[in-house]
């Protein structure tokens, strides 16, 4: 990889390989998250997101509700959650279409923060995993794919090279 400086726009700035490599190592393990968790839920026969939105503190409690005890729009939930995170995960791991799979992962990882904030005071069903007061496991997996919408790394290796070329 060449990391020779330029300053034609569109250019990868000068960072080292192991900076880059970084990068898109945790752009891939992002991914394998997100594609686990997607096969897990479609594997599983009687998985449905009702208990974790039934289960919903917060701001936004009665919209999560209301998801839950309304059949039709749960199963849209339960079917755009499972394969939401498979596509995403996918996206992640190949480097296809990153920057828009980095959003939707945010908006998705947003919603189950705000399902289930880590306040003090709140008390959950299932136990949290990664709670510190405001800061849980899904804000930062949410900052770092903020880190990865911001540095290209499915142009440094990823289908994304392919599909949409910088132009030299």
């Amino acid at each position: 990889m060449n990391n020779q400086s330029s300053n034609r726009p569109g250019s990868i700035p000068p960072y080292t390989t192991l900076q880059l490599s970084s990068l898109v190592l945790l752009r891939m393990l992002i991914g394998w998250h997100f594609l686990y968790e997607g096969f897990a839920k479609v594997f599983d026969e009687n998985w449905t997101a009702a208990l974790f939105l039934l289960d919903s503190k917060g701001i936004f409690s009665g919209i999560f509700t209301y998801m839950a005890q309304t059949p039709k729009i749960l199963s849209m939930v339960d079917f755009s959650n499972k394969w939401g995170l498979i596509a995403i995960g996918l996206g992640l791991m190949t480097g296809t279409l990153t920057r828009t799979a980095s959003l939707f992962a945010i908006f998705l990882l947003s919603l189950y923060y705000f399902a289930t904030p880590p306040f003090i005071g709140y008390t959950y069903l299932v136990p949290m995993e990664g709670s510190y007061m405001i800061v849980n496991k899904n804000m930062i997996e949410a900052c770092a794919l903020l880190v990865l919408i911001i540095f290209p790394t499915g142009h440094i290796i990823g289908m994304d090279r392919l599909l949409f070329p910088r132009k030299k």
